[in-house]
């Protein structure tokens, strides 16, 4: 169902900050968490980088819902579940999506909660996720792009 159409160069240059936002979490991938914890700056660097890879792909699923499936004003967890219903991405990603949902709203209401080994952790262990988004939503895409031209 289209309601109107997507921004698809929109999507992509989200996507585009996203992949720059990877690469500058995935730095940290190659150092120990020692040298992680080891300069102050690092847990700031990743928080930032973190926090805007979420925002900007919540900003991607609300675009298609509100474009796709009129959706108005939907808060991030309720994005995430959306997107699993309406097969816009599987069931398991949408549940890692509410996951990422929760700890985007901790980093923004409860900021003082976060830890540095936590997101060291992240860094090292729930890329792949945000990868896997990538995936998923350049599948919708395609999709979408043939359906529009039928």
């Amino acid at each position: 169902m289209v309601i109107s159409s997507l921004n698809i160069k929109r999507i992509v240059d989200l996507i585009g900050f996203i992949e720059e936002c990877l690469n500058e979490l995935k730095i940290f991938q190659s150092i120990s968490e020692e040298e992680f914890l080891s300069d102050k700056r690092n847990p700031a660097y990743v928080e930032s980088y973190l926090r805007r890879t979420l925002e900007a792909m919540f900003d991607i699923g609300r675009h298609i819902l509100a474009k796709t499936y009129g959706y108005k004003e939907l808060e991030y967890k309720k994005i995430a579940k959306e997107l699993g219903n309406k097969g816009v991405v599987n069931q398991e990603l949408s549940e890692k999506l509410f996951l990422m949902a929760g700890y985007r709203n901790r980093m923004v209401h409860f900021y003082r909660e976060i830890t540095p080994s936590e997101l060291f952790n992240i860094v090292r262990n729930n890329l792949t996720d945000v990868e896997e988004f990538i995936r998923q939503i350049k599948h919708f895409i395609e999709s979408y792009n043939k359906e529009i031209k039928l």
